[in-house]
Order: C-alpha cells, then structure tokens, then sequence
C-alpha cells in the first residue's frame, strides 16, 4: 500500500493554494498561508522569510490555513517568524495541522477563529534501507518529535506526559479545546472563513466535519477518500 504520507502530498498538490502578502505597503500587512508547508508542493520557508525581509520589521498578521507539511520546512519558518522586528500575530482561519501549528506558535499571539482546527501528532516520514539505517531514521523521528514538545510545552505549560499523549493519539482540537489547553491565546470574533481544500484521509482521527467540508473542493472523490480512511483505520486497529 503507498504511504498514507504519500497520498497526502500526493493529493494536496491538486488543492487550491495561496500565498499572498496584502496591504505591504500599509501599517497592517498580512501573509496568506493557505497551503501545504514544503518548497516542492506547497509554500517553503524561504517566500515567508522573504516576505517578512520586505515588510522591515511592521507589525504582521499571519493568517494560516495549512494541513501541515515538511517538518524542517516549518522549523524554518518558525525561526524567521520569531526573529522577525515587528509583532507578528498568527490567526488560525480554518485549520492549522501538523507542523502549521509550531508556525502558528512561533507568533507573539495566536489567535483562532471558531470552528477552526488545530492538530498535532507524532512525526512521520518516508525510509528506505537496511535495518541500521531505519533505526537512525526512528531516532531521528523522536528527537523531532522531542522538538516539537517542547514547543508545545513552552506554549501551553502542560507536562510533558500530556503532550506526549496528545501527539501519539493524534488530537485535534476545535477552537475552544485548544485555547482551554494554551495552545492559543483567544478566539476570533468571527467564524472560520476558509475551507478545508485538502485531502485529510491520510490521517487517523480527521473530523468528519473536516471530510464533509472537503466535499466542496472541485474533483474532490468523497469515495475514494472514505475507502482509504476506512483502510487506514484497519490497519491502525
């Protein structure tokens, strides 16, 4: 069976992207991360560094709808958000997943819409090799993985059993959920107004109203999708 990591990046290279810088030229730009997070399918590191260079330290709304992505790719992204003069603001406009949410993080203040997501999980990856070097790739993984949990733990104040826990289960966390458990700092006055674009099948425990929103996207296959989950689900079991 293909990775379901695989399919992801497979699937989202079709989905509706967008990245853009508005109103640079006043006192209140935003970024648009509306995509996956990696240079050769989604948004790499280097147009955020970029774009924060060009707007020289004014303060920055980042608005981010993003199903997750490369994991080194969204470190990156991190550190020039941090690094950044001005004080950037991450609004979670319908779904920060994966590494999105370390990105989202990074920001002085994080802030999410209702009826937006925020999800968290273990680090995947592809390998291939000999039974030494798959070692190395699973320890690679967990010291990734340890990264990741101290992000969170700096963020939310939660001991490092719970976010342990909540990365091996996969949580997602609606909007209420996460601002009760720190990971954001207040809600938005208004409901999320981005859509779910991207094929999120891939992943064990993806809200059925995530599913159900996907249904919009152009030539999306609800069927086909339900098929790998249910497979998915079997072989998680």
């Amino acid at each position: 069976m293909p990775s379901p990591l695989l399919n992801l990046i497979k699937d989202n290279l079709k989905a509706k992207k967008t990245f853009e810088i508005r109103n640079a030229e006043s006192d209140a730009p935003e970024i648009f991360l509306y995509d996956a997070i990696g240079d050769w399918y989604g948004i790499g590191a280097e147009s955020i560094a970029r774009a924060l260079r060009e707007l020289d330290g004014k303060d920055v709304s980042l608005r981010i709808n993003s199903p997750g992505g490369d994991v080194f790719e969204g470190r990156a992204m991190a550190t020039a958000i941090a690094a950044h003069k001005g004080r950037v603001t991450a609004y979670i406009d319908g779904l920060a997943a994966s590494a999105a949410t370390y990105v989202a993080l990074a920001a002085a203040e994080v802030v999410m819409a209702p009826g937006s997501f925020f999800m968290i999980h273990n680090a995947w990856t592809l390998a291939m090799g000999n039974a030494d070097e798959l070692d190395e790739t699973a320890a690679l993984l967990r010291k990734v993985d340890d990264s990741i949990v101290d992000d969170y733990r700096r963020k939310t104040g939660a001991d490092l059993e719970q976010v342990r826990d909540w990365m091996k289960a996969e949580t997602w966390f609606n909007a209420d959920e996460a601002l009760a458990n720190g990971f954001v700092d207040r809600l938005a006055g208004q409901q999320a107004s981005a859509g779910n674009h991207w094929n999120l099948a891939a992943y064990n425990n993806t809200p059925a109203a995530l599913l159900n929103r996907q249904s919009d996207s152009p030539g999306y296959d609800r069927a086909r999708a339900e098929r790998r989950l249910a497979l998915l689900e079997r072989i998680a079991a």
